[in-house]
């Protein structure tokens, strides 16, 4: 039997020795070897083999580290996804898991030096939740996968056509306010300008006596109490009323006075539907006023609101440096954009809409903005509070 045969002792010893894991820093990517000691990777580096592969990776380096460090990230993050879905882990406890496969791709290979690195990397990128410790750096893997897409889409999908059931329930309204501003000025005029009263009519007796009646006043007294009916004017009202002559112009005022009531009506009504206890939404622009993360430099800093978590929570991708943090909405605050610029009505009657801001009132805290789209496009609002409005994301 051969020195070097497959049954020999020395071939088993060897086999044996190579089954466990070696030191990274003596594997080859490239040639896909590893060596037990700094001899034998120093043999292997001055191997024609080796030099081979070397030529091949100096025509294009760049393009193999990309490659390398791509099939390193799926990797990791299928392993990630299998072993620790929904549990926030720390991240050397899954590199070591992640390493006892002798073939992985070593991270020696890629673009990243370390592995802290790799977890800022993950976090920037928005694949991963991390967070860094006195212990070290922890990760929560965020799940995108089709199912949870599919089950998110299926949500919004809900959303929108519960947003489109209001939104015509408001168009109603809105008809019917507009019926009745057309009829009340046509009844206050036809009751100004109604007909006189009417000739006296005669009755013919047997005996040949006539008798006469009239209904003018009678009629006039029943109309003017069933328009008190209907509009319950207030004592300023009546006394107009009383003031104005046949001309009519009291009346209008009263029509358009009872017009107002209506639509304040509705405001109030809307006001208390819409108005909540959360206001995050997507694509806003908030400030983290958490001084909590204010060693690591993001108190007073502002960020774009890319998902929204259990309506109080939100994760913001900051728009210094790309950084995504989950922050609750007491540690956050609406931003106000420069005058001209569009904001987003997050609380209040007209939650949802988005406005153009046409000014700010410093002394009483609110600024007026004129909604551009949806049901109410064109109408201002005088008086909007500033936790109200937010800045909308560009």
């Amino acid at each position: 039997m051969g020195k070097n045969e497959f049954l020999t002792p020395k071939a088993i010893a060897n086999r044996i020795k190579a089954k466990g894991l070696q030191k990274l820093r003596w594997y080859c990517q490239m040639c896909q070897k590893q060596c037990r000691d700094e001899n034998g990777f120093k043999c292997h580096c001055m191997s024609e083999s080796h030099q081979r592969q070397m030529q091949i990776f100096g025509q294009n380096p760049h393009r193999i580290v990309d490659g390398y460090s791509e099939e390193f990230e799926a990797s990791f993050l299928e392993h990630m996804k299998r072993s620790h879905r929904f549990s926030r882990v720390a991240a050397t406890v899954v590199y070591n898991e992640y390493i006892h496969d002798r073939h992985h791709v070593h991270m020696n290979s890629t673009q990243w030096a370390t592995l802290t690195e790799f977890v800022k990397y993950l976090g920037k990128t928005g694949k991963c939740k991390v967070d860094e410790t006195p212990k070290g750096w922890f990760m929560t893997y965020i799940d995108r996968d089709s199912e949870a897409l599919f089950k998110e889409r299926q949500k919004n999908k809900r959303i929108k056509a519960d947003m489109a059931d209001e939104e015509k329930q408001e168009k109603e309204i809105l008809k019917q306010i507009e019926r009745a501003g057309q009829l009340l000025p046509a009844a206050a005029a036809a009751q100004a300008d109604g007909p006189g009263p009417e000739p006296a009519g005669e009755l013919n007796l047997e005996n040949g006596a006539k008798i006469g009646f009239s209904l003018a006043k009678q009629e006039v007294k029943e109309r003017g109490e069933s328009s008190k009916l209907v509009f319950e004017e207030t004592e300023n009202g009546g006394g107009e009323k009383r003031k104005g002559g046949p001309g009519g112009e009291p009346k209008k005022s009263t029509a358009k006075s009872a017009l107002e009531e209506l639509m304040k009506e509705e405001e109030k009504k809307k006001e208390r539907f819409n108005r909540k206890d959360y206001w995050l939404c997507e694509g806003i622009v908030v400030k983290v006023m958490s001084k909590a993360l204010a060693d690591k430099g993001y108190y007073k800093q502002k960020g774009v609101v890319r998902k929204v978590i259990d309506k109080y929570v939100g994760e913001i991708e900051m728009l210094e440096n790309k950084h995504v943090l989950r922050v609750d909405q007491e540690e956050l605050e609406t931003v106000i954009p420069q005058i001209g610029g569009f904001v987003r009505i997050v609380n209040g009657a007209y939650r949802g809409s988005t406005a153009r801001l046409l000014g700010i009132n410093t002394e009483k805290f609110c600024a007026k903005v004129q909604i551009e789209k949806g049901v109410y496009d064109g109408r201002v609002i005088p008086a909007v509070e500033y936790e109200d409005i937010c800045k909308v994301a560009q």
